[in-house]
């Protein structure tokens, strides 16, 4: 399944944002469950996820939402829909404080969070009635990635898992991100991120700098005040080396689909890593911008991305049969 990009859509930017705005998203029934988090490491809070119900004893596959995502949003939509025509059950849990209501820790969600993946996973795990499989968009993907990574064997009890478009570099992604038109992208980030912030120090006085949090511009500075100071990390620039998901590519042994455009305004291709564990496959069309993908004629179509997800799902079934030391990458 080579993706192609309309000819009346060119770009890393229009493939980014047309898809994101002007494509209807198709119609999906969620059902919503509140889970309780009561964890040493988690806090005591709450995590919202949107189910779509399929048969009985069919696979299940979850979502991990990026940045400022939601089960709203177009990708979640397009997956969802294409899972519910399946049959299949589908899951979107929501990052702390994206599900609409804000949490209740000094807590957010960040792009090396593998400790919540790990929780979710779990209970989503002693619910699948059929195969389970994982995708990740973005911030999602790079946090489900660094989870696989760390998990190792024991995430095996995966399927399969997919991760499109995710900020494999988070350094060389937030150079991207700090200039020219692709501060467009940044300040949309904060337009939602900041009041977020600014209610949550209503919660938590005191819990990082108000006027250096109303000062940031871009997500270097952002990073620096809150991301990084209440996930453990020292700043931005240790956030976003230990947080990358390219240092732990060769740890992931279950079957792995990460699938980024060369021409993504978030992470350029020239920084994409080039190998990875045998059960890691790298694809890296030339164009699709930033978890994108559209197709067919005007007005277009997003059904691009979830097709070419449970194709892989549906090829994971089969033992792999390759035993290379480097993943293939496809042009």
């Amino acid at each position: 399944m080579n993706y192609r990009a309309p000819a009346w859509l060119p770009g890393g930017h229009l493939q980014t944002i047309y898809p994101a705005t002007c494509i209807a998203k198709p119609p999906v029934a969620y059902r919503r469950e509140r889970w309780l988090v009561s964890d040493p490491l988690l806090g005591d809070d709450f995590v919202d996820v949107d189910f779509v119900d399929g048969e009985p004893g069919k696979p299940l596959v979850v979502l991990f939402h990026g940045l400022e995502g939601s089960s709203n949003s177009h990708y979640a939509r397009g997956l969802m829909a294409a899972l519910a025509s399946r049959g299949w059950s589908g899951a979107v849990p929501h990052f702390r404080g994206c599900s609409g209501e804000a949490n209740r820790t000094a807590r957010f969600y960040h792009s090396g969070d593998a400790a919540e993946i790990a929780w979710i996973m779990d209970r989503l795990r002693q619910r699948a009635q059929g195969p389970l499989y994982a995708a990740g968009v973005s911030l999602g993907g790079n946090a489900l990635l660094r989870w696989l990574g760390e998990a190792g064997h024991g995430a095996d009890f995966v399927a399969a898992a997919a991760a499109i478009s995710a900020p494999l570099d988070l350094a060389r992604g937030g150079e991207a991100l700090s200039s020219g038109f692709n501060m467009l992208y940044t300040r949309m980030f904060l337009q939602t991120l900041k009041p977020k912030c600014l209610d949550k120090l209503e919660q938590f006085p005191g819990l990082f700098d108000r006027e250096a949090l109303l000062a940031a511009r871009d997500l270097y500075a952002f990073d620096n005040v809150v991301t990084a100071p209440l996930h453990g990390y020292r700043d931005t620039d240790d956030y976003w080396h230990r947080a990358s998901a390219r240092h732990v590519l060769h740890e992931i042994t279950v079957p792995t689909l990460v699938l980024n455009a060369r021409n993504d305004p978030f992470l350029p291709g020239v920084h994409l890593p080039t190998n990875a564990s045998k059960a890691v496959t790298l694809e890296y069309p030339e164009e699709g911008g930033h978890v994108g993908f559209p197709v067919g004629r005007v007005p277009g179509r997003i059904d691009w991305l979830p097709a070419r997800l449970l194709s892989f799902f549906d090829g994971s079934r089969a033992p792999i049969a390759h035993d290379l030391c480097d993943a293939a990458t496809h042009g």
